[in-house]
């Protein structure tokens, strides 16, 4: 039985898991909460890729003996070999009496492995504890398992009527500083940030966290036609930072060997390039990709229906004009049932701007 205690305590260890966003990937972010009789006795969280598990981390932070005692996941317990031996093995080891489990994870390794191992050590295994929260934390890591495609997050700073810049092609700067110092802390946090050549052209960024966070994002240019000049700010500095340039067999190889021999990596796609994108990126473990625009590759992200979250940055300007810049360029939806929905999971002030991030539902 799952009573309203046992959904506080993975509360609890989902909000210990969420510290580790940023830092483990691609591994999860996991917590974990060990309890006896409705006490605290020990908790960790999974705090870079590599080290120890939640559940290590946990029975290490006891000061008595654990057996006997309760614990409380977000994902289920590795029952494999990898960078860490198999924490079922420690929580067996240790006497722990029961687990409650948030997801299963479908990683092919575990996938139930982990849960049944418990259960064969004599363990009571309760699953599906705060499920909706651990799903929603958890839910880049599962859909990479589960599709082979990192979790797609589409950015756009936009006056109250949506536009991305004035008539004129002025956007600099439609937020303050407060929201600008928050998308940098998300791109601390991402395997990619992604523009398109139009952007890369109008503004030459340099598309790095500042400050640095615990991740390097590979910055990426979709550039079918091969236009970023070889002096651009990310080219000259593609040693430092990795840089990946999307195109097509539409530009020209000279250019597309002479930004490899500056260190860039370039992929050259098909037409459907976005698809392509999401599946060469899973396959380098990438679990999340920031695409900070322009309208046109936002517009075409929505097109392939491949936006997974919106990250929404607001100011409370009017700038009007139908020739004004948009979000979301693209072919668009035709019908409204058709449109991208989300439910709000996150809501921010920021200076006098406002911040709204939505999960696609």
């Amino acid at each position: 039985m799952i009573s309203h205690a046992d959904s506080d305590w993975m509360r609890r260890s989902l909000r210990l898991a969420y510290r580790g966003l940023g830092a483990v990937e691609p591994n999860p972010m996991v917590g974990a909460v060990l309890v006896r009789d409705g006490r605290l006795i020990g908790e960790g969280w999974h705090e870079r890729f590599g080290g120890p598990h939640a559940e290590i981390l946990a029975l290490r932070s006891v000061q008595e003996n654990p057996a006997g005692s309760t614990l409380y996941v977000t994902l289920e317990p590795c029952c494999h070999f990898g960078k860490t031996p198999p924490c079922t093995d420690a929580l067996i080891r240790a006497g722990i009496r029961t687990v409650y489990i948030g997801v299963r994870d479908p990683f092919p390794k575990v996938d139930g492995g982990g849960i049944n191992q418990l259960r064969a050590a004599g363990i009571d295994v309760w699953e599906d504890v705060a499920v909706e929260e651990a799903s929603s934390l958890l839910a880049p890591y599962l859909k990479r398992v589960k599709t082979g495609c990192p979790w797609v997050i589409a950015k756009s700073a936009t006056t109250l009527d949506g536009k991305i810049a004035t008539s004129t092609g002025q956007s600099r700067w439609i937020t303050g500083d407060r929201a600008r110092s928050h998308v940098h802390e998300w791109r601390g946090r991402v395997d990619a940030i992604a523009v398109g050549i139009g952007t890369a052209l109008a503004d030459d960024p340099m598309l790095t966290a500042r400050p640095s966070g615990p991740r390097v994002a590979n910055r990426v240019v979709f550039d079918r036609t091969g236009k970023l000049p070889l002096t651009s700010t990310m080219v000259l500095t593609a040693r430092e930072v990795p840089v990946v340039v999307v195109t097509s067999a539409e530009s020209q190889e000279d250019w597309r060997n002479q930004l490899t021999g500056l260190g860039v990596d370039v992929w050259v796609l098909g037409r459907n390039n976005i698809t392509e994108f999401l599946n060469e990126a899973g396959r380098r473990g990438w679990t999340r990709v920031l695409i900070e625009g322009g309208g046109s590759l936002l517009g075409a992200f929505l097109d392939e229906d491949a936006v997974d979250e919106l990250h929404l940055y607001q100011a409370p300007i009017l700038v009007g004009g139908a020739q004004s810049r948009s979000s979301f360029g693209g072919e668009g939806r035709s019908l409204l049932t058709n449109a991208w929905r989300g439910k709000m999971v996150e809501e921010l002030s920021l200076g006098h701007d406002r911040f709204v991030r939505m999960v696609r539902t």
